[in-house]
């Protein structure tokens, strides 16, 4: 397997439409991160769900996927699945939030993901982070949108465990959702883990990438 190891990280930006987006897709990305990287600094936005239990929920979990980190999170109030209505107020969000931090690494949602929502927001991210690191993370879902990714974060067995039973854990409303299981997301973890000769992993998207080989 190829393999490129990035400079220090230092600060992440990770950005999800909904509440849980970005511990589905990259949470053991950055349990991953945070524990290897104690300090580091994390600024998450999240475009709806304020003033919920989805925000309460949120806070909670990325606190907890999130160990040591310096975590910044700003959830707005944006209807679920209205996104494209909504596109000044998305597109305002993300521009605060990009003259806030200047990341090593951007976690988003892929492009060419089926939801209306998480797709307007990862095209608002590669218009903003026009100069980044910006690796789409997958959810899976109903709409059979799962693809071909270029880009694994592979996941020791403990931390793949622990990713998912944090979801459970910190996420009671969306248990009744039939995909929500840790079947489906220990199942995906594998999957992506055979391909990259892991036991498990995250898989990405990446739009462009920049190497610099000859340093």
């Amino acid at each position: 397997m190829i393999r490129l190891g990035a400079e220090r990280l230092d600060r992440i930006v990770a950005v999800g439409a909904h509440c849980d987006d970005i511990a589905i897709g990259a949470g053991g990305t950055l349990l991953t991160l945070c524990l290897a990287r104690p300090g580091i600094r994390i600024d998450v936005l999240v475009l709806s769900g304020g003033g919920s239990e989805r925000e309460q929920e949120e806070q909670a979990a990325l606190a907890a996927f999130c160990p040591g980190a310096d975590l910044r999170l700003t959830v707005h109030k944006l209807p679920d699945g209205r996104l494209p209505a909504h596109w000044e107020e998305a597109k305002a969000a993300v521009e605060e939030l990009r003259a806030g931090t200047e990341p090593d690494l951007v976690l988003a949602p892929r492009t060419d993901d089926a939801h209306q929502d998480h797709r307007g927001l990862a095209k608002l991210i590669t218009t903003a982070f026009r100069d980044h690191l910006v690796l789409g993370y997958e959810i899976v879902k109903w709409d059979g949108d799962l693809g071909r990714p270029a880009v694994y974060q592979p996941l020791s067995p403990e931390i793949a465990e622990r990713k998912v039973r944090l979801l459970q854990e910190h996420y009671p409303s969306q248990r009744h959702r039939p995909w929500y299981d840790r079947e489906a997301f220990l199942g995906l973890a594998r999957i992506r883990g055979i391909e990259c000769h892991a036991r498990y992993a995250e898989a990405f998207a990446v739009t462009k990438l920049t190497l610099n080989l000859g340093e």
